[in-house]
Parts: structure tokens; C-alpha cells; sequence
């Protein structure tokens, strides 16, 4: 079994950073693919970003430039470093892990942006 914990949401003025981190625990052996996904209020959930075990991303279009995803294979630990926040990036964050072919999610942590 594998558990994912996030951490590091909150509230941030536009213009902002703010890094989110997730640590993976238990079997994470198999795990290839983490990433985070997005849930504004009444919108459908969304990817941001992911990265692979040999640190190949993806990103959204919208958050090209401003998000940088990252990896630690030893931790099993993904991080979203996010820069410029504006309001649109307000969200419920949700770190996602593919453990075999199964996608694994966190319990998902918050970002505010105020202006």
C-alpha cells in the first residue's frame, strides 16, 4: 500500500510563491509517474504537471513558465515550486502517483491566491 502526503499550501498575495511538496510512503518500488493535479471551485480537475523516474515533465499550458515540477527517487518525493501566482491558480492541490497502473492521489492541500 502507498500513501501520499502533501504539504506547503496556503495563502499567497498575486505574485507569490509558494512550493508544494508530496512524500510518498509504503511500497513506492513501483511507482513511475507523480504529478499534481487542480480543483478550482466548480471546475473539473485539471493537470498541472508530472515528471517521471528519469525526470521527463510535463506541463500545463497554462502554468508553463511559472511551475517548475521536480523529483527525488531516494525520498520518492515530487515538489511543485509555483511563481507568479495569480487568482486563477487558486485551487485545491492534489499530488497523484501511478503506482503499476493504478493512480494514487493525496488528500490535496490548498492554495489561495489573494490580490
Amino acid at each position: 500500500q502507498v500513501q501520499l502526503a502533501e504539504s506547503g499550501g496556503g495563502l499567497v498575495q498575486t505574485g507569490g510563491s509558494l512550493r508544494l511538496s508530496c512524500l510518498a510512503s509504503g511500497s513506492t518500488g513501483s511507482i513511475n509517474l507523480m504529478g499534481w493535479y487542480r480543483q478550482a471551485p466548480g471546475k473539473q480537475r485539471e493537470l498541472v504537471a508530472h515528471v517521471d523516474r528519469y525526470s521527463n515533465t510535463f506541463y500545463a499550458e497554462s502554468v508553463k513558465g511559472r511551475f517548475i515540477i521536480s523529483r527525488d527517487n531516494v525520498k520518492t518525493a515530487v515538489y511543485l515550486q509555483m511563481n507568479s501566482l495569480n487568482s486563477e491558480d487558486t485551487a485545491t492541490y492534489y499530488c497523484y502517483a501511478v503506482y503499476y497502473v493504478t493512480p494514487l492521489w493525496g488528500q490535496g492541500t490548498q492554495v489561495t491566491v489573494s490580490s
